[in-house]
């Protein structure tokens, strides 16, 4: 695979962006034609808050729990109980014609809440932290190289866990600007949440730079107020939201890159992404705010790749994950604390139109898992066989001894191709 993605390829691959593309055509898919489905894995580091992903708008306790952090009519109505945050506008075009879903309730067996171990066992798909040193989707590469020819791609500086094992994986980085630095506060919580004068000192400083994000992100609103200046301001002008409109260029151009490479005869079918900046402890916002920002960016990463495959969208899945979710009460810096289930998206080409991927446990008091999150309905490696097994052809045996060992409990989700 190395000797497909050249520096000659990729600045092809990437020039050619926008060109070819035919959104409108759906051509139909041979049920034994494997060699062109595509599989995409999105982690999204930090536990996103799935409740403000996919808010469930028609829960009754829902806005109670919620407080400021709760939205309203301006979620994207996804039916009579979900919405989509409103920052996922790309999101809610395909949910609509039945190319997105969700799954609000997922997790993976761990229930630490700490980063290291639950993005250790999300990506090892063991049934315990620490129980292999492998990703799940590397020995998924592995067991399909058996069948077939199957490449695989990881984007980002240093190949993510998931990627990580025996079976051989591309990686390419998209260079500084983009998405940089956005990891390294959550792997210092991790690193000093036990210390008792550094953890405190830490967290202190965090909440004291999300505040002033905030305070940026707010002087947005308020750029005509006289005597209000702005320094350096983007290309284009806009001030913050000129800023804000760079990133989400960026990130859409990433999430094209990615489509050229994997729609370049040779290219890789499979891909793992990471996404960081989604530990929102203080001043998480509604709407707009800091996760609003963030969820805009990973929208349009998705927009990219959904344009940039073009016809290929149609072989295409992609799955949106987080190592898990928040807490379902606003804690007392107006964000939310390390929790349990998060939600997954579903989206591609090649998804079968339908609602909700697995139950909703509702957020009494007497549904929370400890009295504080969601309760988890689905386990995560059930979501990822049941891709794995009916998009991408690989048997029962497969998953449950190689891929997923210990699983049998995780029986694969159906009704998803």
């Amino acid at each position: 695979m190395t000797a497909h993605l050249t520096r000659r390829r990729a600045l092809l691959a990437a020039a050619g962006l926008g060109l070819s593309v035919d959104l409108l055509a759906r051509p139909a898919f041979a049920a034994g034609d494997l060699a062109n489905r595509k599989l995409v894995v999105v982690i999204c580091r930090g536990g996103l808050d799935g409740l403000s992903l996919t808010p469930p708008v028609g829960d009754p306790d829902y806005q109670g729990l919620r407080k400021g952090l709760a939205l309203g009519d301006d979620a994207l109505a996804l039916d009579g109980t979900f919405a989509l945050h409103p920052a996922l506008n790309a999101v809610h075009r395909l949910a609509k014609t039945g190319q997105a879903r969700i799954a609000p309730a997922v997790a993976t067996p761990d229930r630490a809440r700490s980063h290291f171990e639950a993005q250790d066992v999300l990506e090892t798909g063991a049934a315990v932290v620490y129980g292999t040193s492998s990703g799940w989707l590397n020995r998924a590469v592995g067991s399909l190289k058996a069948q077939r020819t199957v490449d695989a791609l990881s984007v980002g500086p240093t190949a993510p866990l998931i990627l990580r094992g025996p079976a051989p994986a591309s990686s390419w980085s998209p260079g500084r600007g983009i998405d940089a630095q956005a990891r390294l506060p959550t792997l210092l919580q991790d690193l000093y949440r036990d210390d008792p004068v550094l953890g405190p000192a830490l967290a202190r400083g965090l909440a004291t730079e999300t505040m002033a994000q905030a305070a940026m992100s707010g002087l947005a609103d308020n750029a005509e107020t006289p005597g209000m200046t702005m320094a350096a301001a983007p290309p284009g002008g806009g001030g913050v939201e000129g800023y804000l409109r760079q990133g989400q260029e960026a990130a859409r151009k990433l999430g094209g890159t990615l489509a050229g490479f994997m729609r370049e005869p040779g290219g890789p079918q499979i891909a793992a992404l990471s996404l960081d900046g989604f530990d929102t402890h203080a001043n998480q916002g509604a709407a707009k705010g800091q996760l609003a920002n963030r969820l805009g960016y990973l929208d349009a990463v998705l927009d990219g790749l959904h344009a940039g495959l073009g016809s290929e969208w149609s072989n295409t899945m992609v799955v949106v994950a987080t190592e898990f979710g928040r807490t379902a009460r606003v804690n007392g810096t107006g964000g939310t604390d390390h929790g349990t289930a998060s939600t997954a998206l579903v989206l591609g080409g090649a998804l079968k139109p339908g609602g909700i991927v697995g139950d909703w446990p509702g957020l009494k008091t007497a549904a929370l898992y400890e009295n504080r999150d969601l309760a988890p309905t689905l386990d995560m490696r059930g979501l990822f066989k049941g891709v794995l097994a009916d998009h991408m052809g690989l048997d029962r045996r497969a998953l449950e001894a190689t891929i997923f060992p210990d699983s049998a409990a995780a029986r694969p989700v159906t009704g998803l191709v």
